[in-house]
């Protein structure tokens, strides 16, 4: 498996905002794609720091969401004022009791 993992830095007082727009417009496009797996969103509230973590089943089905995953990102960073940067990893170790 594989994650994709995009960092939102804004404004503190927004963040209830993006939790929101995850909710709907992230994860619709998320789960639109194919190979989607799964998703976390983390906050950092003191800090204004998001971590979204999708997880693919296959790294080609990651790279087949790339244009997705970057519209709909720019569109909620640009909608909050928060940068935004992307990382790719491959997922190394799973616990299977959780």
């Amino acid at each position: 498996m594989y994650a994709r993992v995009s960092e939102l830095t804004g404004p503190v007082d927004r963040l209830d905002e993006g939790v929101a727009q995850y909710r709907g417009q992230v994860l619709a496009a998320m789960r639109a794609q194919e190979g989607y797996v799964r998703a976390y969103l983390l906050l950092d509230r003191e800090g204004g720091k998001t971590l979204s973590i999708t997880v693919w089943d296959s790294a080609e089905a990651m790279a087949a969401s790339d244009e997705a995953a970057n519209t709909v990102r720019s569109q909620v960073a640009s909608t909050l004022g928060a940068s935004a940067a992307v990382s790719r990893y491959e997922i190394a170790v799973v616990d299977p009791t959780s």
